[in-house]
Protein backbone atom coordinates (compact mmCIF):
# COMPACT_ATOMS: atom_id res chain seq x y z
CA UNK A 1 0.00 0.00 0.00
CA UNK A 2 1.31 3.34 -0.52
CA UNK A 3 1.37 6.41 2.06
CA UNK A 4 -2.55 7.04 1.63
CA UNK A 5 -3.06 3.37 1.46
CA UNK A 6 -5.21 4.07 -1.37
CA UNK A 7 -3.40 1.51 -4.08
CA UNK A 8 -3.69 -2.26 -4.39
CA UNK A 9 -1.27 -2.97 -6.91
CA UNK A 10 1.55 0.08 -7.24
CA UNK A 11 5.68 1.30 -8.95
CA UNK A 12 3.62 0.42 -12.33
CA UNK A 13 4.99 2.52 -15.44
CA UNK A 14 2.49 1.64 -17.95
CA UNK A 15 2.85 4.09 -20.79
CA UNK A 16 2.05 4.26 -24.72
CA UNK A 17 3.25 7.04 -25.84
CA UNK A 18 4.87 10.48 -24.61
CA UNK A 19 2.45 12.71 -26.98
CA UNK A 20 -0.80 13.24 -26.33
CA UNK A 21 -3.41 15.92 -24.24
CA UNK A 22 -2.62 13.54 -21.20
CA UNK A 23 1.19 13.73 -21.86
CA UNK A 24 3.05 13.65 -18.67
CA UNK A 25 0.32 13.16 -16.72
CA UNK A 26 0.41 9.87 -14.23
CA UNK A 27 -3.08 7.92 -13.40
CA UNK A 28 -4.73 5.15 -11.27
CA UNK A 29 -7.03 2.72 -12.17
CA UNK A 30 -10.03 1.53 -9.41
CA UNK A 31 -9.50 -1.90 -9.23
CA UNK A 32 -12.20 -3.06 -11.62
CA UNK A 33 -10.79 -2.19 -15.07
CA UNK A 34 -8.91 -5.12 -17.34
CA UNK A 35 -5.49 -4.31 -17.22
CA UNK A 36 -3.60 -6.43 -19.33
CA UNK A 37 -1.60 -9.17 -17.26
CA UNK A 38 -3.66 -8.10 -14.17
CA UNK A 39 -6.38 -9.75 -12.49
CA UNK A 40 -9.02 -6.88 -10.28
CA UNK A 41 -9.63 -7.97 -6.93
CA UNK A 42 -13.32 -5.51 -7.29
CA UNK A 43 -12.24 -5.37 -3.98
CA UNK A 44 -13.05 -8.85 -2.72
CA UNK A 45 -10.21 -11.65 -2.57
CA UNK A 46 -12.65 -14.37 -3.30
CA UNK A 47 -12.98 -12.50 -6.39
CA UNK A 48 -9.51 -12.06 -7.41
CA UNK A 49 -8.93 -16.10 -6.89
CA UNK A 50 -11.51 -17.06 -9.24
CA UNK A 51 -11.30 -14.80 -12.21
CA UNK A 52 -8.24 -14.67 -14.22
CA UNK A 53 -5.88 -11.68 -15.69
CA UNK A 54 -7.28 -9.67 -18.38
CA UNK A 55 -5.93 -10.22 -21.84
CA UNK A 56 -6.53 -6.86 -22.65
CA UNK A 57 -7.11 -2.84 -21.03
CA UNK A 58 -10.34 -1.80 -21.04
CA UNK A 59 -11.38 0.67 -23.27
CA UNK A 60 -11.33 3.49 -21.40
CA UNK A 61 -7.64 2.92 -20.66
CA UNK A 62 -6.69 2.24 -23.98
CA UNK A 63 -7.99 5.61 -25.04
CA UNK A 64 -5.99 7.80 -21.88
CA UNK A 65 -2.86 5.52 -22.44
CA UNK A 66 -3.02 6.84 -26.71
CA UNK A 67 -3.03 10.31 -25.22
CA UNK A 68 -0.24 9.91 -23.12
CA UNK A 69 -1.01 9.33 -19.51
CA UNK A 70 0.85 6.89 -17.55
CA UNK A 71 -0.59 4.27 -15.57
CA UNK A 72 0.72 3.79 -12.10
CA UNK A 73 -1.10 1.41 -10.36
CA UNK A 74 -4.51 0.10 -9.06
CA UNK A 75 -7.00 1.52 -6.30
CA UNK A 76 -9.02 0.23 -3.17
CA UNK A 77 -12.58 0.28 -3.93
CA UNK A 78 -15.94 -1.19 -1.62
CA UNK A 79 -16.37 -4.79 -2.17
CA UNK A 80 -17.83 -5.27 -5.38
CA UNK A 81 -18.52 -1.18 -5.46
CA UNK A 82 -21.55 -1.68 -3.56
CA UNK A 83 -21.02 0.87 -0.85
CA UNK A 84 -20.78 4.62 -0.24
CA UNK A 85 -18.08 4.42 2.46
CA UNK A 86 -14.94 3.75 1.05
CA UNK A 87 -14.09 0.95 4.01
CA UNK A 88 -12.98 -2.44 2.90
CA UNK A 89 -12.29 -5.16 6.15
CA UNK A 90 -9.99 -7.11 3.43
CA UNK A 91 -7.65 -4.23 1.76
CA UNK A 92 -7.90 -1.68 4.72
CA UNK A 93 -9.88 1.75 4.58
CA UNK A 94 -7.42 4.31 2.54
CA UNK A 95 -6.87 7.40 4.43
CA UNK A 96 -9.21 10.38 3.21
CA UNK A 97 -6.13 13.30 3.21
CA UNK A 98 -8.15 16.44 3.73
CA UNK A 99 -10.15 14.79 6.49
CA UNK A 100 -8.43 12.78 8.93
CA UNK A 101 -10.21 10.33 10.69
CA UNK A 102 -13.25 10.07 8.38
CA UNK A 103 -14.05 7.66 6.03
CA UNK A 104 -12.75 8.83 2.14
CA UNK A 105 -16.54 7.46 0.70
CA UNK A 106 -16.59 4.93 -1.59
CA UNK A 107 -16.49 3.05 -3.37
CA UNK A 108 -14.06 4.79 -5.89
CA UNK A 109 -11.87 5.44 -2.34
CA UNK A 110 -8.77 4.74 -3.60
CA UNK A 111 -8.80 6.68 -6.65
CA UNK A 112 -10.44 10.12 -4.70
CA UNK A 113 -7.65 9.43 -1.77
CA UNK A 114 -4.60 8.74 -4.27
CA UNK A 115 -5.62 12.15 -6.31
CA UNK A 116 -6.28 13.91 -2.60
CA UNK A 117 -2.96 12.69 -1.25
CA UNK A 118 -1.12 14.00 -4.71
CA UNK A 119 0.02 11.04 -5.41
CA UNK A 120 -1.20 10.90 -8.97
CA UNK A 121 -2.72 13.79 -11.48
CA UNK A 122 -5.96 12.15 -11.88
CA UNK A 123 -8.02 8.96 -11.31
CA UNK A 124 -10.60 6.73 -13.01
CA UNK A 125 -13.29 4.96 -10.97
CA UNK A 126 -16.95 3.83 -11.80
CA UNK A 127 -19.71 5.62 -10.35
CA UNK A 128 -23.30 3.90 -10.62
CA UNK A 129 -25.36 5.58 -7.34
CA UNK A 130 -22.86 7.90 -6.44
CA UNK A 131 -18.86 5.98 -6.17
CA UNK A 132 -17.37 8.73 -8.16
CA UNK A 133 -19.10 11.87 -6.84
CA UNK A 134 -19.19 11.18 -2.93
CA UNK A 135 -15.37 10.46 -2.49
CA UNK A 136 -14.69 13.85 -4.15
CA UNK A 137 -16.48 15.44 -2.03
CA UNK A 138 -15.33 14.18 0.83
CA UNK A 139 -12.00 13.84 -0.47
CA UNK A 140 -12.02 17.46 -1.57
CA UNK A 141 -10.97 16.75 -5.35
CA UNK A 142 -12.44 17.69 -8.20
CA UNK A 143 -15.54 14.39 -9.71
CA UNK A 144 -17.25 14.15 -12.80
CA UNK A 145 -19.53 11.40 -13.62
CA UNK A 146 -20.84 11.39 -17.70
CA UNK A 147 -23.93 11.26 -19.43
CA UNK A 148 -24.71 7.48 -19.27
CA UNK A 149 -23.36 5.19 -22.48
CA UNK A 150 -20.90 8.33 -23.15
CA UNK A 151 -17.65 6.58 -21.92
CA UNK A 152 -17.29 2.89 -22.69
CA UNK A 153 -17.35 1.00 -20.24
CA UNK A 154 -16.34 -2.29 -22.02
CA UNK A 155 -13.38 -4.41 -19.87
CA UNK A 156 -15.06 -2.57 -16.54
CA UNK A 157 -16.48 -4.97 -13.65
CA UNK A 158 -20.45 -4.63 -13.78
CA UNK A 159 -22.28 -3.62 -10.27
CA UNK A 160 -25.70 -2.40 -12.68
CA UNK A 161 -25.46 -1.40 -16.09
CA UNK A 162 -28.55 0.59 -16.19
CA UNK A 163 -26.65 3.04 -14.23
CA UNK A 164 -22.78 2.36 -14.56
CA UNK A 165 -20.24 5.12 -15.54
CA UNK A 166 -16.62 5.66 -16.14
CA UNK A 167 -16.04 8.70 -14.03
CA UNK A 168 -12.55 10.27 -12.52
CA UNK A 169 -11.72 12.78 -10.27
CA UNK A 170 -8.15 15.45 -10.64
CA UNK A 171 -7.12 17.98 -7.96
CA UNK A 172 -8.01 20.91 -10.67
CA UNK A 173 -10.95 21.56 -13.27
CA UNK A 174 -8.41 21.75 -16.24
CA UNK A 175 -7.01 18.82 -15.32
CA UNK A 176 -10.75 16.82 -15.46
CA UNK A 177 -11.60 18.58 -18.65
CA UNK A 178 -8.44 17.08 -20.38
CA UNK A 179 -9.44 13.51 -18.94
CA UNK A 180 -12.77 14.29 -20.69
CA UNK A 181 -11.76 15.11 -23.94
CA UNK A 182 -9.33 11.74 -24.14
CA UNK A 183 -12.61 9.91 -23.15
CA UNK A 184 -15.37 10.96 -25.02
CA UNK A 185 -16.09 8.91 -27.76
CA UNK A 186 -18.26 11.42 -29.81
CA UNK A 187 -18.56 14.75 -30.14
CA UNK A 188 -20.60 16.65 -27.45
CA UNK A 189 -23.36 18.90 -28.01
CA UNK A 190 -21.99 22.54 -27.67
CA UNK A 191 -24.39 25.46 -26.28
CA UNK A 192 -24.01 28.15 -23.34
CA UNK A 193 -25.44 27.78 -20.02
CA UNK A 194 -28.06 30.57 -19.39
CA UNK A 195 -30.08 29.28 -15.97
CA UNK A 196 -28.71 27.50 -12.99
CA UNK A 197 -31.55 26.08 -10.74
CA UNK A 198 -31.50 25.36 -7.68
CA UNK A 199 -33.79 22.56 -6.24
CA UNK A 200 -35.12 23.30 -2.74
CA UNK A 201 -35.79 19.66 -2.10
CA UNK A 202 -32.20 19.27 -2.32
CA UNK A 203 -31.38 21.76 0.20
CA UNK A 204 -33.39 20.62 2.81
CA UNK A 205 -31.97 17.07 2.72
CA UNK A 206 -28.06 18.86 3.76
CA UNK A 207 -27.17 20.42 7.23
CA UNK A 208 -27.73 23.49 7.83
CA UNK A 209 -23.95 24.24 7.72
CA UNK A 210 -23.38 22.85 4.39
CA UNK A 211 -26.39 24.59 3.47
CA UNK A 212 -25.52 27.94 3.84
CA UNK A 213 -22.10 27.95 2.49
CA UNK A 214 -23.60 26.18 -1.07
CA UNK A 215 -25.73 29.94 -0.85
CA UNK A 216 -22.34 31.74 -0.57
CA UNK A 217 -20.73 30.20 -3.08
CA UNK A 218 -23.87 30.43 -5.64
CA UNK A 219 -23.50 34.04 -6.87
CA UNK A 220 -19.99 33.21 -7.87
CA UNK A 221 -20.63 30.08 -9.59
CA UNK A 222 -23.66 31.74 -11.46
CA UNK A 223 -21.65 34.48 -12.68
CA UNK A 224 -23.97 35.82 -14.92
CA UNK A 225 -26.28 33.08 -15.89
CA UNK A 226 -29.99 33.71 -14.06
CA UNK A 227 -31.05 31.24 -10.62
CA UNK A 228 -34.09 30.25 -10.62
CA UNK A 229 -35.25 28.27 -7.09
CA UNK A 230 -37.77 25.34 -7.64
CA UNK A 231 -38.77 21.65 -6.31
CA UNK A 232 -37.93 18.56 -8.64
CA UNK A 233 -40.28 16.69 -6.27
CA UNK A 234 -42.85 16.97 -3.86
CA UNK A 235 -42.15 14.19 -2.17
CA UNK A 236 -38.49 15.38 -1.06
CA UNK A 237 -36.80 13.45 -3.69
CA UNK A 238 -37.97 9.96 -1.97
CA UNK A 239 -39.39 8.86 -5.50
CA UNK A 240 -35.80 9.74 -7.22
CA UNK A 241 -34.23 7.39 -4.63
CA UNK A 242 -36.83 4.78 -4.09
CA UNK A 243 -37.02 4.40 -8.32
CA UNK A 244 -33.14 3.79 -8.67
CA UNK A 245 -32.67 1.73 -5.94
CA UNK A 246 -35.09 -0.89 -6.75
CA UNK A 247 -34.11 -0.95 -10.14
CA UNK A 248 -30.31 -1.00 -9.37
CA UNK A 249 -30.59 -3.43 -6.15
CA UNK A 250 -32.70 -6.00 -8.88
CA UNK A 251 -30.01 -5.88 -12.04
CA UNK A 252 -27.20 -5.95 -9.59
CA UNK A 253 -28.67 -9.66 -7.85
CA UNK A 254 -29.21 -10.62 -11.32
CA UNK A 255 -25.78 -9.74 -12.45
CA UNK A 256 -23.71 -11.44 -9.60
CA UNK A 257 -26.20 -13.83 -7.94
CA UNK A 258 -24.67 -17.02 -9.81
CA UNK A 259 -20.91 -16.48 -8.55
CA UNK A 260 -22.54 -15.17 -5.02
CA UNK A 261 -24.81 -18.45 -5.00
CA UNK A 262 -21.58 -20.72 -6.32
CA UNK A 263 -18.91 -19.60 -4.83
CA UNK A 264 -20.32 -18.48 -1.56
CA UNK A 265 -17.77 -15.54 -0.71
CA UNK A 266 -16.80 -13.84 2.69
CA UNK A 267 -18.23 -9.99 2.40
CA UNK A 268 -18.14 -7.73 5.33
CA UNK A 269 -21.64 -7.60 7.67
CA UNK A 270 -22.95 -4.30 5.61
CA UNK A 271 -21.87 -5.43 2.17
CA UNK A 272 -23.98 -9.30 2.99
CA UNK A 273 -26.69 -7.60 3.99
CA UNK A 274 -27.17 -5.67 0.62
CA UNK A 275 -26.71 -8.75 -1.75
CA UNK A 276 -29.11 -10.36 0.85
CA UNK A 277 -30.84 -7.39 0.65
CA UNK A 278 -31.33 -6.97 -3.27
CA UNK A 279 -31.71 -11.30 -4.07
CA UNK A 280 -35.30 -10.64 -2.85
CA UNK A 281 -36.37 -7.58 -4.68
CA UNK A 282 -39.35 -9.40 -6.96
CA UNK A 283 -38.91 -8.64 -10.88
CA UNK A 284 -42.84 -7.56 -10.53
CA UNK A 285 -42.95 -3.96 -10.44
CA UNK A 286 -39.61 -3.46 -12.71
CA UNK A 287 -41.60 -2.78 -15.75
CA UNK A 288 -43.50 0.28 -13.44
CA UNK A 289 -40.36 1.42 -12.36
CA UNK A 290 -38.60 1.64 -15.61
CA UNK A 291 -41.95 3.03 -16.86
CA UNK A 292 -41.26 6.37 -13.68
CA UNK A 293 -37.50 6.47 -14.40
CA UNK A 294 -38.45 7.79 -18.11
CA UNK A 295 -41.08 10.25 -16.31
CA UNK A 296 -38.21 11.43 -13.80
CA UNK A 297 -36.38 11.72 -16.57
CA UNK A 298 -38.01 13.62 -18.80
CA UNK A 299 -39.12 15.88 -16.17
CA UNK A 300 -35.51 16.60 -15.88
CA UNK A 301 -34.74 17.07 -19.40
CA UNK A 302 -37.66 19.52 -20.02
CA UNK A 303 -36.26 21.82 -16.88
CA UNK A 304 -32.62 21.67 -18.08
CA UNK A 305 -32.59 21.58 -22.14
CA UNK A 306 -29.53 22.85 -23.30
CA UNK A 307 -28.99 25.60 -21.51
CA UNK A 308 -29.91 24.61 -18.26
CA UNK A 309 -27.92 23.43 -14.78
CA UNK A 310 -28.96 21.90 -11.49
CA UNK A 311 -27.06 23.30 -8.43
CA UNK A 312 -26.86 21.56 -5.14
CA UNK A 313 -24.34 20.62 -2.78
CA UNK A 314 -22.48 17.36 -3.56
CA UNK A 315 -23.38 15.29 0.05
CA UNK A 316 -25.20 15.68 3.38
CA UNK A 317 -22.78 16.62 5.16
CA UNK A 318 -18.78 16.52 5.70
CA UNK A 319 -17.55 12.74 5.56
CA UNK A 320 -18.67 10.87 8.61
CA UNK A 321 -16.03 9.70 11.14
CA UNK A 322 -14.37 6.18 10.62
CA UNK A 323 -16.53 3.14 12.07
CA UNK A 324 -19.36 4.68 12.48
CA UNK A 325 -22.36 2.72 13.21
CA UNK A 326 -24.58 2.14 10.86
CA UNK A 327 -27.69 3.20 12.68
CA UNK A 328 -25.89 7.06 12.60
CA UNK A 329 -24.98 6.47 9.29
CA UNK A 330 -28.56 5.97 8.04
CA UNK A 331 -30.29 9.30 7.87
CA UNK A 332 -27.01 10.36 6.42
CA UNK A 333 -26.63 7.60 3.64
CA UNK A 334 -30.43 7.72 3.07
CA UNK A 335 -30.37 11.95 2.12
CA UNK A 336 -27.27 11.23 -0.04
CA UNK A 337 -29.40 8.61 -2.26
CA UNK A 338 -31.76 11.37 -2.74
CA UNK A 339 -29.29 13.65 -4.32
CA UNK A 340 -27.01 11.41 -5.94
CA UNK A 341 -30.19 9.46 -7.45
CA UNK A 342 -31.20 12.46 -9.82
CA UNK A 343 -27.88 12.10 -11.96
CA UNK A 344 -28.41 8.48 -11.86
CA UNK A 345 -32.37 8.21 -12.95
CA UNK A 346 -31.71 11.63 -15.47
CA UNK A 347 -28.52 9.84 -17.35
CA UNK A 348 -26.86 12.90 -17.07
CA UNK A 349 -23.78 14.43 -16.11
CA UNK A 350 -22.63 15.95 -13.06
CA UNK A 351 -19.49 18.19 -11.65
CA UNK A 352 -19.10 17.95 -8.38
CA UNK A 353 -16.11 20.86 -7.03
CA UNK A 354 -14.78 21.09 -3.71
CA UNK A 355 -15.70 25.03 -2.91
CA UNK A 356 -17.90 24.21 0.43
CA UNK A 357 -16.54 23.62 3.44
CA UNK A 358 -17.66 23.15 6.92
CA UNK A 359 -15.43 23.23 9.79
CA UNK A 360 -12.37 22.34 7.98
CA UNK A 361 -13.93 19.89 6.06
CA UNK A 362 -14.70 19.82 2.42
CA UNK A 363 -18.09 19.27 0.81
CA UNK A 364 -18.75 19.20 -3.02
CA UNK A 365 -20.56 22.08 -4.98
CA UNK A 366 -22.40 20.17 -7.64
CA UNK A 367 -23.47 21.09 -11.32
CA UNK A 368 -26.07 18.69 -13.47
CA UNK A 369 -26.09 19.23 -17.21
CA UNK A 370 -28.36 17.81 -19.54
CA UNK A 371 -27.48 14.82 -21.18
CA UNK A 372 -24.44 14.79 -23.78
CA UNK A 373 -23.43 18.75 -22.40
CA UNK A 374 -20.47 16.85 -20.52
CA UNK A 375 -17.84 19.16 -22.71
CA UNK A 376 -19.60 21.92 -22.16
CA UNK A 377 -19.90 21.68 -18.10
CA UNK A 378 -16.48 20.76 -18.05
CA UNK A 379 -15.11 23.79 -20.06
CA UNK A 380 -17.80 25.55 -17.76
CA UNK A 381 -16.18 24.61 -14.43
CA UNK A 382 -12.93 25.52 -15.80
CA UNK A 383 -13.70 28.61 -16.65
CA UNK A 384 -14.52 28.78 -13.28
CA UNK A 385 -11.18 27.73 -12.33
CA UNK A 386 -9.42 30.08 -14.51
CA UNK A 387 -11.88 33.23 -13.11
CA UNK A 388 -10.47 31.79 -9.46
CA UNK A 389 -13.79 31.02 -8.26
CA UNK A 390 -12.99 27.11 -8.45
CA UNK A 391 -10.11 26.78 -6.76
Amino acid sequence: MSQSRAFITEGWKVQETNEGCLNELSFAVKDVFAIKGHTASAGNPDWLATHDPATNYATAIKRLLKRGATLVGTTVTDELMFSLNGENVHYGTPENPNAVGRIPGGSSSGSAAAVAAGVVDFAIGTDTAGSIRIPASYCGVYGFRPTHGAVSTEGVIPLAARFDTVGWMARSASVLKKVGEALFEKDQTQARFKTIYVPEDALALVSEEVAARFERELQAVSGSLNIEYMKLSEDGLATFMNTFRGLQGYQIWQTHKDWIIDVQPTFAPDIAARFNWTSTIPAEGQEKAVRQKKVLRKQVEMLLGKHGLLAFPTSPNVAPLLNTGPEKLENHRTNTFKLTAISGLSEMPQATMPLLEVEGLPVGFSLLAGRNMDAQLLSYINELETAGVAK
